[in-house]
């Protein structure tokens, strides 16, 4: 097997010479580049990439840590992923995804530190202790989402203002009518979950509507999204005809709530309005009327993550940045006015009245 040695003799350069023409790290005129090259591929030579790692102390590679309740990515996780490469692609990094839970990589014996110059975390929760370990092994980081208590002040971060999303759909459905909405949110914990039914909340205050701990229900984590969101909305819609609106936290946990209202006989949007935190969905077809949204612009939010962190590790400086992607709410056809005889035609089709 060649070495670099043999390179440097076949080329007539010293090995240095070598070593930078394929770290790239000091300019090497062409006609040198050339010679080296063409020597490396007659000897079949090619460069030892962990040994480059160990002798520079850095790997060239980010991590990307995105678990989710699948292996198949929602729209959201893709056009984020899609950002991202975009920003290694442009600054010569490789990306190594991680989509196992935490719980999972607990499990596994033996675990060696994924072989990376930095991290992108992606869901926050409440005592997090992903960010916790990166902060112990001094790793640049990047979490797309609020860091929980502490943390946002130590870690960059991206994120949309969810406290102001929640708002601004909770306010669009009260302009409409709608007084009783129920709001299927994330999972508890989850830093997104807080901020998002914080807006909620505000607005009902705002505009003096008393808040109703039965409509605000947060995910299962047990539970797939679309499955929690079919039997919350089927079992509330049906003891609760005076809810007329219902906010979801993504386009899957809104196909849910269709299921059940179509099982119910309940029509959207002239019995009930339905409005999702989502980018456009893979699901499109199936929304019948088409779904009103938030576009979060999550390839943004993964190219914004990527570049701050890619700009860490080459800087090493510990700074701590954030920013704030803004969201455009896309009214579709789901969501209309509130329908004064709406829960009188739903006791007629079988909800229960209230008490």
């Amino acid at each position: 097997m060649a070495t670099i040695d043999d390179v440097a003799a076949a080329a007539g350069v010293s090995k240095s010479t070598v070593s930078s023409v394929f770290s790239q790290k000091r300019p090497i005129s062409k006609e040198v580049t050339e010679r080296v090259l063409d020597a490396a591929r007659q000897l079949n030579y090619k460069p030892n990439y962990w040994a480059r790692s160990l002798a520079s102390k850095t790997t060239r590679i980010i991590g990307l840590n995105m678990p989710g309740e699948s292996v198949k990515f929602s729209l959201f996780h893709l056009s984020l992923l899609n950002g991202v490469l975009s920003e290694c692609n442009a600054n010569g990094y490789r990306l190594l995804v991680n989509p196992l839970s935490g719980t999972y990589l607990n499990e596994v014996p033996h675990l060696s530190s994924e072989p990376v110059d930095g991290d992108i975390l992606l869901d926050p929760v409440e005592n997090d202790s992903r960010i916790a370990d990166r902060l112990r092994q001094s790793l640049p980081l990047v979490v797309v989402g609020r860091p929980p208590g502490d943390f946002e002040s130590k870690v960059c971060y991206v994120d949309n203002d969810n406290v102001a999303n929640g708002r601004q759909v909770t306010d669009y459905l009260l302009r409409l009518g709608h007084t009783r909405i129920l709001f299927l949110n994330a999972s508890a914990g989850k830093t997104v979950s807080a901020d998002r039914g914080l807006g909620y909340r505000r607005s009902l205050e705002e505009a003096g509507i008393p808040f109703d701990p039965q409509l605000l229900v947060h995910k299962d984590p047990a539970a797939t999204t679309s499955a929690f969101g079919y039997s919350v909305a089927k079992s509330l819609l049906q003891r609760r005809p005076d809810v007329t609106a219902v906010i979801a936290d993504t386009d899957k946990m809104a196909l849910g709530v269709y299921k059940a209202a179509a099982e119910l006989g309940i029509a959207i949007p002239d019995d009930l309005s339905v409005i999702a935190f989502s980018d456009e969905s893979v699901f499109a077809a199936e929304f019948v009327p088409p779904l009103t949204g938030v576009k979060l612009n999550s390839e943004e939010l993964g190219r914004e993550a990527a570049k701050l962190l890619i700009e860490r590790c080459a800087s090493g400086n510990p700074s701590v940045k954030r920013a704030l992607i803004p969201t455009e709410m896309v009214e579709r056809g789901s969501c209309g006015p509130a329908s004064p005889g709406a829960a009188g035609r739903r006791c007629e089709r079988g909800g229960d009245a209230l008490p």
